[in-house]
């Protein structure tokens, strides 16, 4: 059963990355326990140009299938896997942990 790993996010620079969930073309993801670690790490790796990149971000959870899925998505699966016990729209990852 697909379950919610952790917190991700994606940016999509167009470019091509090895090791990546495997539903992602182009850009990568950075995972972490909050969303607020995922942008700690983006903005540790582009500085002050990250907010030139920010709206190119989007948040979502990594699955234990190795997929990159919207916070809408992983709000499906969480419910689907038990790891939430009411239904939602949006997951957020205190839902979770």
């Amino acid at each position: 059963m697909k379950t919610i790993l952790c917190a991700a996010i994606h940016l999509n620079d167009g470019e091509l990355w090895k090791h990546q969930p495997k539903n992602i073309q182009k850009g990568f993801v950075i995972c972490g326990h909050r969303h607020h670690n995922c942008l700690a790490i983006f903005f540790g790796m582009f500085g002050e140009s990250w907010m030139e990149k920010k709206k190119f971000i989007i948040q979502g959870f990594l699955t234990s299938d190795n997929e990159f899925v919207s916070r809408q998505d992983a709000a499906k699966i969480a419910l689907a896997s038990g790891q939430i016990k009411e239904e939602i729209e949006t997951l957020i990852s205190e839902d979770l942990y």
